[in-house]
């Protein structure tokens, strides 16, 4: 009785991990679109400073993963909650790496001369955020409806990718300013598109937790 109770445990220990570097990983996403649309040079550092602390917690994660697989032998949905967070802490693990460089490159960008550009990167991280913490939220959740609910919200992310690449495109043929940083304006631009992806991915594990049953897509295809 005693080891079952230690076991159910650990399993709330690793979903209450999980909800903080989901929360975590939102709030960094949020944090590069203040650092971009509002010039929040404090916000990007927080991104940056938090970066070790959030890759901790993600090993952190992952070797309970394996420890309950390899001691705890957990069947059922058990082991479709262990198989579906590690899988997913790896999502969010590359959503925050693409927050932290997001993060970098706000250092080296200045969109004060262009506040469309500016606000358009800043929605596409509002977006991206969105969707993020809308698919850790179903996950958590178990809530398969929530989880269908995050897959239409990424035409928005990548309606406003196509915009922004377009903005740049038309800044370079005129020669306006900021053509210097499009590089990193790009770079930006097709991190948040990624993280939307990923996000599509946590959504998907939500439903594998849930029922069982994996779609199998490849990153960024639409759901059938």
């Amino acid at each position: 009785m005693k080891t079952r109770s230690s076991y159910r445990k650990q399993l709330e220990r690793l979903e209450a991990h999980v909800q903080a570097l989901g929360q975590g990983v939102v709030d960094d996403v949020r944090d590069t679109g203040f650092a971009i649309a509002e010039g929040n040079t404090s916000a990007a550092e927080e991104v940056i400073e938090g970066h070790r602390a959030s890759e901790r917690l993600h090993r952190t994660i992952e070797d309970a993963c394996m420890n309950m697989m390899l001691l705890q032998s957990p069947v059922a949905s058990d082991l479709r909650l262990i198989t579906a967070t590690f899988r997913v802490i790896g999502d969010l693990a590359r959503i925050d790496e693409m927050a932290y460089e997001t993060a970098l490159l706000t250092q080296e960008i200045d969109l004060g001369a262009n506040e469309k550009l500016a606000r358009d990167l800043g929605d596409m991280s509002q977006r991206a955020a969105e969707m993020v913490e809308k698919a850790c939220d179903a996950f958590d959740d178990v809530d398969v409806d929530a989880a269908n609910q995050v897959f239409p919200l990424d035409d928005n992310v990548d309606a406003l990718y196509d915009k922004v690449k377009a903005e740049v495109v038309e800044l370079l043929r005129n020669g306006e300013e900021p053509v210097t940083i499009a590089p990193e304006v790009l770079s930006v631009a097709k991190y948040y598109e990624r993280m939307g992806d990923h996000a599509q991915s946590i959504a998907d594990w939500g439903i594998f937790r849930a029922t069982g049953e994996f779609r199998g897509r490849a990153l960024g295809e639409d759901a059938k």
